[in-house]
């Protein structure tokens, strides 16, 4: 019997489908850690101290990892 021109097909569940490996995730998670650190950080300080531009500041420079983090991702 030729296996080639079977009609019979493996399910579906039994294929070992492979997802593409993303070769930037480690990194992208490095980023999203900074970014959450830097976000907590900064909604602490904007909230506590009564200079609120320096916690401004730490949540636009956090943002800014999530930016790049956002650019690994669309890229692979």
């Amino acid at each position: 019997m030729d296996i080639e021109n079977s009609t019979v097909r493996r399910s579906e569940r039994r294929r070992h489908k492979q997802e593409p490996k993303d070769k930037f995730l480690s990194v992208r998670q490095w980023l999203n850690i900074i970014f959450m650190l830097g976000a907590i950080v900064g909604v602490v300080v904007y909230f506590l101290l009564d200079n609120t531009t320096v916690g401004t500041i730490i949540i636009l420079v956090s943002m800014v990892f999530k930016m790049v983090e956002s650019i690994l991702r669309i890229i692979s």
